[in-house]
């Protein structure tokens, strides 16, 4: 991975270096193409990295990595991530007390705590094993194409109580898609939930920024250039910020929306959410498993021991916490994160530290319904757009737009050849 670049003008250029533009640099290379990757930071991944601070991993906000997703199969090594699982289930802090909840088939010693009436009826319970079994049988496709409404709507189609929502649902799905009112698109919903069902959630030894890094390994040399920013598109190609301009038949810009929206006068974009994460380093882990901590008050989305998960992302005999909360963070700040997570893990905080914290603006896309699982890249001849935006919020989405960008740039440049233009 050298900043070199080629001889020749490139036949694509590829505007950011997240999941997206990586994987259309990746495919479109593959094909034969010469391409470059401009990154305007000094790393890939985007969204997706992770910082090495005083012995700490810190991801760039909290992360999961589910090995599910058909192109994480088809383009991640996962035995050299060195993965290490989450607990299938997750522990709520909700008015009747803290809850857990397991999914039997993966853990069947758990299965007593999903008894009826301990946590969910047996109506509740039934309703969600349908719902389960629901999204893993039926093809993603057809997933795709059911008539899409808001989740809060299909959690209560499928027959949810409004405790079972509002004390176990919301609360854990507001930390996935980034909101509150459970406004997300239903088909979102259901091919997260297949995912969840299907796969494992986990997180590389060496951060979540292994993934990214990991592909961008495989680009052939002199692809890569950091430190790349693009000021404009222009009709040759692109103008970089230091004022020299490349030029490329064909540019794919594989930023975030609001880049992309910037750099593609008249592109439409949807909304964006954003998260803060705080870290906190303890003496002693709070919860002695590797599971996920939801809040029924919604004071924060989540908050994990990630220690529990990978032991390295602290020196040793150092708890790490990694906690979550909606928007850039509660009026009080650090200080009002901690106080809640000394009620949600029943142990004092006062003397944890704080490590780092991370706003990550635009972190998800406001998928609301009726949002397409998908939609071309294509924005005018030449020119072309992709990234989670134009697909789902997911590692899985950014990587099919990815590429869904290379099949079409490859699809109109063989058209063009053919054409003699």
């Amino acid at each position: 991975m050298t900043n070199r670049q080629h001889p020749q003008s490139p036949d694509a250029l590829v505007v950011g270096a997240g999941l997206a533009g990586l994987a259309c640099a990746l495919d479109l290379s593959r094909a034969g193409l010469r391409v470059e990757l401009l990154e305007a930071s000094d790393g890939v991944g985007g969204r997706m990295r992770t910082d090495r601070k005083d012995g700490f991993l810190l991801d760039r906000g909290f992360q999961v990595f589910n090995t599910s997703y058909p192109q994480v199969k088809r383009r991640v090594d996962l035995r050299a991530l060195r993965l290490r699982p989450f607990t299938p289930g997750l522990v709520a802090r909700t008015p009747s007390g803290r809850v857990r909840i397991t999914d039997p088939t993966r853990r069947p010693g758990d299965a007593a705590e999903l008894l009826p009436g301990r946590v969910l009826s047996a109506r509740d319970l039934a309703a969600l094993a349908s719902l389960t079994a629901r999204d893993v049988l039926l093809p993603a496709r057809r997933l795709g194409r059911t008539t899409d409404r808001t989740a809060a709507e299909a959690l209560v189609r499928a027959g949810l109580s409004p405790r079972a929502i509002d004390e176990l649902m919301r609360p854990f799905l507001s930390g996935v898609f980034l909101e509150e009112g459970l406004e997300t698109s239903a088909r979102f919903l259901h091919l997260v939930w297949r995912s969840m069902a299907r796969g494992t959630l986990c997180l590389p030894s060496q951060g979540i920024g292994a993934v990214p890094a990991q592909l961008a390994a495989r680009l052939p040399d002199g692809v890569l250039r950091l430190g790349s920013p693009v000021a404009e598109i222009t009709d040759s190609g692109v103008l970089l910020a230091d004022g020299r301009e490349r030029a490329a038949a064909r540019v794919v810009v594989a930023t975030d929306s609001a880049a992309a929206a910037r750099l593609l006068p008249g592109l439409s974009v949807p909304g964006s959410r954003t998260v803060t994460t705080y870290y906190h380093a303890a003496e002693r882990s709070p919860l002695s498993e590797p599971t996920l901590v939801v809040d029924g008050g919604l004071a924060i989305l989540n908050s994990c021991v990630l220690t529990e998960v990978v032991p390295g992302y602290a020196p040793a005999g150092t708890a790490l916490v990694s906690t979550s909360v909606l928007g850039a963070g509660p009026a009080g700040g650090e200080p009002t994160v901690r106080a809640r997570l000394a009620e949600l893990y029943d142990t004092d905080t006062s003397v944890w530290d704080p490590v780092a914290s991370y706003t990550v603006e635009g972190a998800l896309p406001a998928m609301l319904p009726p949002w397409p699982l998908s939609r071309t890249t294509r924005f005018v001849p030449g020119r072309y757009v992709c990234g989670d935006h134009r697909a789902t919020g997911s590692v899985q989405g950014a990587l099919a737009s990815g590429s869904r960008a290379a099949r079409e740039v490859m699809a109109d440049r063989a058209a063009a050849r053919a054409a003699g233009t």
